[in-house]
């Protein structure tokens, strides 16, 4: 497939990547995280709040395949929620999120009737899921662009994870080894999806916004649980 130029002379597919420097694996409370820096009690923070999130991600899938009317697309795209729902009972990207906050030491329940969830990740998310909702489907798609840059976090995460914080069971860091995998396989879907239907200024322009949207979108979750797990 042929890359569309800007009339900067840099390529669109170069521009929606170049939000890397946006991506909130450069967030304080992330860079801290990585680093070993963070206590107990703020890393079961993190992930009781981010489950909030998780548990999103196939409903804003969802909503993307409601308003796509390209068959191949849905075709593929339908696969993400089979990633993250699972095909049965105990298996997918959710549960393996409530296993990893198990083994932080975590009950499910706490996880799942969302007591820990602070009001800023909440707002930030469903903004998220509206957004897929409403916005062009291709919009929302190229939304989830942020996988560009998910699998280098992803190793990084993991590699921190299993250095820093032994405590907690290895058996818990499966969703972050699956990512590995999924997440380059997503984005080079999604990125074939937005280069061949943004083909005009207008349609790129909304593309290069609805990334902007979504690294803000997942900043906001990170300030909001800085905030809320100081120390």
């Amino acid at each position: 497939m042929t890359a569309v130029t800007t009339t900067a002379g840099t390529t669109f597919a170069e521009t929606l990547r170049a939000h890397s420097r946006r991506y909130h694996d450069q967030h304080p409370f992330h860079v801290r995280m990585n680093a070993g820096l963070l206590s107990p009690a703020q890393l079961r923070g993190w992930v009781a709040n981010r489950f909030y999130y998780q548990e999103n991600i196939p409903r804003k899938d969802a909503a993307i395949l409601a308003n796509c009317p390209d068959v191949e697309v849905r075709r593929r795209w339908i696969r993400r929620i089979t990633d993250h729902d699972g095909r049965h009972a105990g298996e997918g990207g959710i549960e393996a999120w409530l296993r990893l906050g198990e083994a932080a030491g975590l009950t499910r329940e706490e996880i799942r009737d969302h007591r820990h969830l602070v009001p800023g990740v909440r707002f930030a998310v469903d903004a998220y899921v509206s957004f897929a909702r409403t916005r062009p489907w291709v919009e929302a798609v190229a939304s989830s662009l942020t996988e560009l840059f998910a699998p280098g976090l992803m190793a990084q995460r993991l590699a921190a994870f299993e250095r820093w914080y032994p405590w907690i069971e290895a058996d818990g860091l499966a969703y972050f080894r699956a990512r590995l995998e999924q997440a380059p396989r997503d984005c080079e879907h999604a990125l074939e999806v937005v280069t061949a239907y943004c083909l005009t200024a207008e349609s790129q322009a909304g593309a290069v916004d609805a990334l902007s949207f979504k690294c803000d979108v997942l900043w906001s979750l990170m300030d909001a649980i800085d905030r809320a797990y100081p120390e």
